[in-house]
């Protein structure tokens, strides 16, 4: 019987061993200063909708967004979205159909028939792919942090 425990934990102090030799890269971390830097470079381009860019890749995208003004429909036909809510509120309306308008040369979007709730921070949103989405109403400002990501879903298409 001792041979086997010795050998079992033998074994299991190898295996731990050989998980500790391989090591990972650490975690990515993204100081607020920076983040603030790049959402205000591009607050002062548009004051109305700002975005600082925290991380892309191929099927994601990170970002911080500031708005100060509502904004038309937006669909994504290729990815999933969440909106995490850390500054102010905002009424996002999503779902429905997106209904395209022409006026002076400019073309703007509305959803009809879509569920509007009012959003305020620490709340989170998913949006799935192909969901209209626009925030109707902005009680000063809504910032949220976006995680905008390809899903299985699309890649099978």
């Amino acid at each position: 019987m001792k041979k086997f425990l010795l050998g079992l934990i033998f074994s299991c102090g190898a295996g731990i061993g050989v998980i500790a030799e391989e090591a990972m890269p650490p975690a990515v971390y993204y100081d607020s200063n920076e983040i603030g830097k790049d959402l205000g470079v591009s607050l002062s381009q548009r004051p109305n909708f700002g975005v600082g860019r925290i991380n892309s890749g191929g099927d994601y995208a990170i970002n911080m967004i500031r708005r100060t003004a509502p904004a038309g429909a937006i669909i994504h036909a290729d990815a999933a979205e969440i909106h995490y809510i850390v500054e102010g509120a905002g009424v996002l309306t999503t779902g429905g159909v997106a209904v395209r308008t022409e006026g002076n040369g400019v073309v703007f979007a509305n959803i009809e028939g879509g569920y509007s709730q009012r959003v305020s921070v620490g709340d989170l949103v998913f949006i799935p792919v192909g969901t209209p989405h626009q925030y109707t109403s902005v009680e000063g400002v809504v910032g949220y942090l976006e995680v905008r990501f390809e899903t299985d879903e699309n890649q099978q298409q």
